[in-house]
């Protein structure tokens, strides 16, 4: 018989890495689901934003396919008789995928552990632990019935029965993060979005340094511009990047001024979570008035 040992350990720790981001990424979708299901009024919008979901649509969209590839290889070889069922090889490399899982498993449990103490909801801890639970109950399970079975070269009904489930299993996490996730064209717009408020941000800078030097709000931005080598001016902080469209500023008082600016999305979601800060807005034409920092002060002083 040919030695296949390498091509199989090939397999093994592909299926590995496959294994892992199948996994985490299946808990992440599913965690980010329970965080935008379950409204949390301590949670900030900030930090329950779409990037984790999109990770993990894109990481088991990428690695599960190739995890069930591999097990399907590797089973195929037993039956074969190209991998030998005691073999040193599968032994070893099936106990060390197990330990990595529980490494992970429990770095997990840790994690969501501290989040509960650090405040979490009751619920969302339980939904979450529970995820953990179920995945690592099924890699386990497996993994320990594959290495104890004896007729390797016959089909298993109940490798069939892990596979099919399993892989329906991740089908349905892969559909259901797609209701959760917004669209590559909104989480543009969001972007664009941030970069004009970043802008207003700049322009409200320059406002503040020129009042310091002048005792005075300018009349309008050219103002600052002609303190060349005083105040960091930047044309660009003056127009929208996608559309051109000038970022106004408008002096409406010897110490008040707005900055306005029009957005493509709104500031909050449906839960009235902001997506930005403390700037509200909605799609459209929006004005902030702007803070004069120097009088912040003050106010703070009295």
């Amino acid at each position: 018989m040919k030695n296949h040992n390498p091509k199989f350990a090939f397999y093994y720790l592909l299926s590995l890495v496959a294994l892992i981001f199948t996994a985490i990424s299946s808990a992440i979708i599913i965690f980010q689901i329970v965080d935008k299901s379950v409204n949390d009024i301590l949670i900030d919008y900030a930090y329950n934003n779409d990037g984790g979901l999109r990770f993990g649509i894109s990481a088991l969209f990428v690695a599960a396919p190739i995890f069930f590839l591999m097990l399907r290889l590797i089973n195929n070889g037993l039956r074969k008789n190209e991998l030998e069922k005691d073999s040193s090889l599968r032994r070893w490399l099936t106990y060390f995928i197990l330990f990595v899982s529980a490494v992970i498993i429990l770095g997990s449990l840790i994690g969501i552990l501290n989040s509960f103490l650090s405040g979490e909801m009751t619920l969302k801890f339980i939904l979450k632990a529970l995820t953990v639970f179920v995945i690592s109950a099924l890699v386990f399970s497996y993994y320990f019935y594959d290495i104890k079975r004896e007729n390797v070269e016959k089909k298993d009904n109940n490798l069939k029965i892990f596979f099919w489930g399993s892989l329906s299993l991740v089908v349905i996490i892969f559909i259901s993060s797609l209701f959760f996730v917004e669209s590559p064209q909104i989480a543009r717009q969001k972007k664009l979005d941030q970069i004009v408020l970043n802008r207003i941000s700049t322009i409200e800078s320059m406002v503040n340094s020129y009042y310091d030097l002048n005792h005075r709000l300018p009349e309008n931005l050219q103002e600052i511009s002609s303190e060349e080598g005083k105040i960091y001016f930047d044309q660009r902080s003056l127009i929208d990047p996608e559309t051109g469209e000038k970022i106004e500023y408008n002096k409406i008082g010897d110490r008040e001024f707005e900055i306005c600016a029009s957005f493509r999305t709104s500031s909050d979601d449906e839960n009235g979570r902001s997506y930005y800060g403390d700037r509200k807005f909605n799609p459209g034409r929006n004005c902030f008035r702007g803070n004069l920092w120097i009088e912040d002060k003050k106010l703070l002083n009295d």
